[in-house]
C-alpha cells in the first residue's frame, strides 16, 4: 500500500452514499448485499447505486460477483485493513504509548465479537 493508493480509497469513501454502502457490506460480511438491496435500503436509484458501487470497486474496496440475475457486492476487507495499517504504520513516531488509546478502543470490539457480545 502506498500514499497514491490510500488517497484512492479515502477519495472514494469521501461521500455519504458510498461511506454508507461500505459500512453496510462491512457489516453483512460474509454473505455481501445484491446491488438492487443495497440501494433500496440507502434509497439510492439503481443507476446511481451501480456508478457508486463503482468508484468503490476501482478503489479496491468492494468486489462484485454475479449470483444469477443479481450482483452481491462484498467488502474487500483486507484491503481496507492494508489502508488502515498504511494510516498508522509509523503512528506517533515509534511511541506506542501515544497510540493506545486507538488500540484499546478497537480491541473491546473485537473480543465482544469473538464471545458473542455486542462490541457497539
Amino acid at each position: 500500500m502506498d500514499d497514491i493508493e490510500t488517497i484512492a480509497v479515502l477519495s472514494a469513501l469521501a461521500q455519504p452514499t458510498r461511506l454508507a454502502s461500505f459500512r453496510m457490506l462491512v457489516a453483512r460480511e460474509p454473505e455481501g448485499i445484491p446491488a438492487g438491496e443495497i440501494g433500496r435500503e440507502l434509497a439510492v436509484t439503481q443507476n446511481t447505486m451501480s456508478a457508486h458501487l463503482a468508484v468503490l470497486a476501482r478503489a479496491g474496496l468492494v468486489r462484485g460477483e454475479r449470483r444469477g440475475r443479481s450482483i452481491v457486492y462484498r467488502a474487500d476487507l483486507d484491503r481496507f485493513r492494508a489502508v488502515t495499517l498504511h494510516l498508522v504504520q509509523d503512528c506517533c513516531g515509534g511511541r506506542p504509548e501515544v497510540c493506545a488509546p486507538l488500540t484499546d478502543q478497537l480491541a473491546p470490539r473485537r473480543a465482544a465479537k469473538a464471545t458473542g457480545g455486542r462490541g457497539r
